[in-house]
């Protein structure tokens, strides 16, 4: 097992840049890039205007949070602790009746 001090994982401060690093991980994974389109129903051609889409973003958060292994996946390829992707998700999404903001 590798060890975290040399490269320790980062906490990205911005939820938008931490959801683009998603973004780019996931076109760097056709299968799963693929399954995320399929689900969310966007085309390949959509992309690059929804990634101006607070929805798309935090949908594409979403993904991750719901399917853990592939949050450590994301996570231990980019270095962004689990922790910074959690609340970039909080922060993109919409208040709903888990948050108590309604």
């Amino acid at each position: 097992m590798q060890s975290n001090f040399k490269n320790p994982k980062k906490n990205a401060a911005d939820p938008h840049e931490t959801a683009i690093a998603v973004l780019g991980w996931l076109a760097n994974e056709p299968d799963m890039f693929g399954r995320f389109l399929a689900l969310t129903g966007v085309e390949p051609a959509q992309v690059r205007n929804a990634i101006n889409e607070p929805a798309f973003l935090a949908g594409m958060l979403d993904f991750l949070m719901n399917h853990e292994p592939t949050l450590l996946a994301f996570c231990e390829a980019s270095g962004i602790s689990p922790e910074a992707v959690a609340a970039a998700s909080v922060h993109l999404s919409p208040p709903g009746l888990a948050s108590g903001e309604y």
